[in-house]
């Protein structure tokens, strides 16, 4: 956050005629952390406190905010990650020795990682991204077909370094496969996970823009669509909506929402290319992004409501459906006072997805706010706080 969101928090307090009192018990967040931010002793608060503060204001959450960024990864976590940004951005020579990539095998080698970003197995991509990089730049120097294969990687690798908080290198994978991308579809795919990336580092309006822009521009004609069409129609009609629910906008985030829903039902059904997950879309994605945002809105309460009628359990566990959802439901035990089932909700994350879920920082607040609230733990709550890395 800027260091500018105690004044305009205060202006924006006052205009409303709320005490910083009055402000406290609205907005849900502490009295002392109000009095904190306006009096320039913190400088920073994290999204959702500043979401929670606008809602009780009746303003968008950007009128507090200025450039808000999520912090991104540790330092731990960018050294585990050091060969990948050096892949990126240094071209490789191409005169170390090593025999030619050829089409068939890049091809092949990047089918074969495709189990490894959606299954999240962020060890093993460390290890392959680096050297099948450097393969697909050396091949698309001279190749266009090779050039796509590229741009099909770069997209992917922007998605991968955006799970893992790796922010300035995601941005610039993901322009890079903006640039390359051969067709509209492909183009409106990178687009979806830049809106992602700036969602996840708090520009919210900027993602807002971009999103809308988008949709707007590949919006096809309902009665001949193709799923490809409705897939990325649907996924940037998504991102409008998450971005509007975080901006305090939610007539503008339900609108987008039906849309969405209108694209899922001419899909009729889940749809999930095998060779491209990140376009996985249909009527399961449009409700599961539902109950994200009644989580967002602060309504528990219907998010375990909505989530009895979702199948996630017929989904597999990735970070773009099942692994989000739970978190929303963990969230939703936490704040209806349910801890043992929230803990439960954690601990089938953690066997699912034991390198995704240290990544999420909202798995983190989640298991601080059971914590808190615990005179003693178990020790599966122990082992749970060690997995999301919360400090000792």
């Amino acid at each position: 956050m800027s260091a500018n969101i105690g004044a305009r928090l205060r202006d924006v307090r006052k205009r409303r005629g709320m005490s910083q009192r009055e402000l406290a018990d609205t907005s849900g967040i502490s009295l002392s952390l109000i009095r904190k931010l306006e009096q320039g002793d913190r400088e920073d608060t994290r999204l959702e406190t500043a979401r929670a503060l606008a809602a009780a204001l009746r303003v968008p959450t950007t009128r507090l905010m200025a450039d808000a960024r999520e912090d991104g990864a540790g330092q731990a976590t960018r050294d585990q990650w050091e060969p990948v940004r050096r892949a990126l951005v240094i071209p490789p020579a191409g005169d170390d020795g090593l025999e030619e990539p050829t089409l068939e095998g890049v091809r092949s080698a990047l089918r074969h990682a495709m189990p490894l970003f959606s299954g999240d197995r962020f060890a093993e991509l460390g290890a392959i991204l680096p050297p099948l990089l450097r393969d697909t730049d050396l091949l698309a120097r001279h190749d266009p077909d090779g050039r796509a294969v590229r741009t099909e990687l770069m997209q992917l690798t922007g998605w991968l370094l955006t799970q893992t908080r790796q922010f300035d290198i995601a941005e610039m994978a993901l322009e890079r496969a903006l640039d390359e991308s051969a067709d509209r579809l492909q183009a409106a795919s990178t687009v979806s996970t830049q809106c992602w990336l700036l969602l996840r580092r708090g520009r919210i309006a900027q993602a807002r823009e971009l999103a809308t822009q988008w949709a707007d521009a590949t919006e096809p004609r309902m009665s001949r669509a193709t799923p490809s069409e409705l897939s990325a129609w649907g996924w940037l009609l998504l991102r409008a909506s998450a971005a509007g629910i975080r901006d305090n906008r939610p007539g503008e985030a339900e609108h987008a929402l039906r849309l969405a829903q209108s694209a899922a039902v001419a899909m009729g059904r889940e749809f999930a290319p095998a060779e491209d997950f990140l376009r996985t879309f249909g009527p399961v994605t449009v409700a599961l992004k539902r109950t994200e945002n009644a989580m967002i809105s602060g309504r528990p309460d219907q998010v375990l409501h909505l989530a009895t009628r979702i199948p996630a359990d017929r989904l597999k566990p990735t970070s773009n459906n099942r692994n989000r959802h739970l978190l929303d439901v963990a969230d939703a035990y936490t704040r209806t006072r349910r801890y043992g089932e929230a803990v439960e909700v954690l601990q089938q994350i953690n066997a699912t997805s034991p390198q995704w879920l240290p990544n999420q920082r909202y798995a983190r607040d989640i298991m601080g706010r059971v914590m808190g609230r615990r005179r003693t733990l178990t020790p599966e709550m122990r082992t749970l706080a060690d997995a999301v890395g919360l400090p000792v």
